[in-house]
Formats: C-alpha cells, structure tokens, sequence
C-alpha cells in the first residue's frame, strides 16, 4: 500500500465546483479520490504521447531523414487539415 501526503491546492471556481460535484453525486467518495483520479488520467495520457512519439513519430521522422521528397509543403498539410485536395490547395 502507498502512503499519502497532505497537499493544500488552490483551483478555479469553476474546477473547485467539478470537483464538489463528482463527490455530491455519489461517484468518488472525496475531493482527493477525485483529483487522484485526474493525475491517473494525466499520467495515462503522458504515457501515450510518450509511446506515440517513441513509435509512430520517431518512424515519420526517419522516414523523411531517409528520403525528404516524401515530406509535404506547408500548403499540402493545410489542404489535408481542411479536407481540400491538392488542387484546391491555396496559399495561406
């Protein structure tokens, strides 16, 4: 089992009532069960961009080390954000 440590944290109204809110209805038992839970959730989520990075970013980045044609223009990630083809691209 952990030990604990007291924290005093100060948070916006609008997080501070999230987090009375989760313990009024009866999901967490506490404000810390419930602040607890969010750093679970962020450490999750660091995990994964971590991973991501490691992997798939990593891969894209040798990728276009190896051979730089294969990388896009500005114009040509514009165009795949914005769901345009390549012929409607227009300079931004």
């Amino acid at each position: 089992m952990h030990g604990t440590e007291r924290f005093s944290v100060t948070l916006p109204q609008d997080l501070a009532q999230m987090v009375k809110a989760k313990v009024a209805s009866g999901e967490y038992s506490s404000e810390s069960e419930v602040i607890g839970e969010g750093l679970r959730a962020l450490l999750g989520r660091d995990r994964n961009l971590e991973s991501w990075l490691g992997s798939e970013a990593a891969s894209a980045s040798d990728q276009l080390k190896a051979d730089p044609s294969s990388g896009r223009t500005p114009e040509e990630v514009w165009a795949a954000l914005s769901g345009e083809t390549k012929t409607d691209t227009k300079l931004r």
